[in-house]
């Protein structure tokens, strides 16, 4: 493994305090506007979801995970928006995905296969697939943004301790202009 990336970014992060940088990003925990943004852990989203809506530090909490599409009612996806809006006043839900995702048409038997390849044992799959995890399936992307993006808004919507006063709204973002379009969210 390469330390050097480390550091590198420890050494930044020394310079960073020394100058007092941080000063230019001091806000509260609660977030300005009130809302939550679940969005994909796409490396060029990092700047350029922010900017495209007009974020500034402290206007929102950010949600992020691979695809933005949550799997399950009970994990930590929604443990996390449970605590914005009961802990920190969100009141407001946006879902944004986008364009040519990578997990759009991801296969989990690919990466099972990866996994093995990387010295995961057969035996370690079959003990967690044994234990009723569809491996394959959880691993699996998806094939339609926006139906990826409204089941999300839906299970949302629909999850028995999101209160009927927060508002859920999906979006796709254009990974190349920032252009967000709205998703019919039924």
């Amino acid at each position: 493994m390469d330390n050097k990336v480390n550091e590198q970014l420890l050494a930044y992060n020394r310079q960073f305090v020394e100058s007092k940088a941080y000063e230019s990003y001091k806000t509260s925990k609660y977030p300005d506007k009130k809302t939550a943004i679940i969005s994909c852990m796409d490396t060029r989203l990092t700047t350029l979801l922010p900017a495209a809506l007009g974020l500034k530090n402290g206007d929102v909490k950010m949600i992020k995970f691979a695809g933005a599409v949550i799997t399950d009612p009970f994990d930590s996806a929604i443990r996390s928006l449970l605590v914005a809006i009961y802990e920190l006043g969100v009141n407001n839900v946006m879902v944004i995905a986008h364009t040519n995702c990578g997990a759009h048409g991801m296969s989990g038997e690919a990466m099972l296969a990866e996994m093995r390849s990387r010295g995961i044992s057969q035996e370690t799959i079959g003990t967690i697939e044994r234990c009723g995890i569809d491996l394959k399936g959880w691993l699996t992307g998806f094939d339609d943004t926006a139906k990826a993006v409204s089941d999300t808004v839906s299970l949302i919507k629909h999850h028995p301790l999101i209160p009927s006063d927060v508002e859920v709204n999906g979006f796709i973002i254009d990974t190349g202009t920032g252009e967000l379009r709205p998703v019919d969210n039924q």
